[in-house]
């Protein structure tokens, strides 16, 4: 996820504190991760040096004075071009899983287990997504979604890899 292309696209709907950015992207995004005050500030010092976002103004509050940051015309445009954009898909092609499977096979220990394991995890993950699904609104949803999917795919290859355990593990040793 881009932080920096998240905040902008917050700001096009006008001018916000750090803190107020830091709320809003909690609130739509930071479910599992919520943003760090020291990482909103420093982001936000990296658009400014970048001319994405300016200063729009000063307020007193309790403490130091807050700044307030406007969206640029060119912090508008990066943000235009980032949705534009298509995400590169993840291959997966170095897998961590892939790789522990190979030296279980290749140091002699038991792969089937190993996906066993793996294969659990999985299920107790997606039985968490799955209950939070049902409690959430739209957006949490979606996301679960996408994280349900992926999981899927995850066991699909278990179980493929799990029935191919015996070939593959000839060819690993061979």
């Amino acid at each position: 996820m881009s932080i920096s292309h998240t905040l902008l696209g917050f700001l096009e709907s006008g001018p916000r504190h750090g803190y107020d950015l830091k709320h809003a992207f909690d609130q739509r995004f930071g479910n599992d991760r919520p943003l760090h005050f020291g990482q909103v500030y420093s982001t936000l010092s990296r658009l400014l040096k970048r001319g994405l976002v300016e200063v729009d103004g000063f307020e007193a509050g309790e403490g130091p004075e807050r700044k307030r940051y406007a969206i640029t015309e060119a912090g508008v445009t990066d943000v235009a071009q980032w949705l534009a954009t298509p995400e590169k898909p993840d291959l997966y092609l170095q897998s961590t899983l892939y790789t522990k499977v190979v030296l279980a096979l290749l140091t002699g220990r038991d792969a089937a287990k190993l996906l066993d394991a793996q294969r659990a995890e999985h299920l107790r993950l997606m039985r968490e997504l799955t209950r939070r699904k049902t409690g959430g609104d739209l957006a949490d949803q979606l996301i679960c979604d996408h994280a349900l999917f992926h999981l899927e795919a995850d066991l699909r290859w278990l179980e493929l890899t799990a029935a191919r355990l015996d070939t593959l593990s000839g060819e690993v040793r061979s």
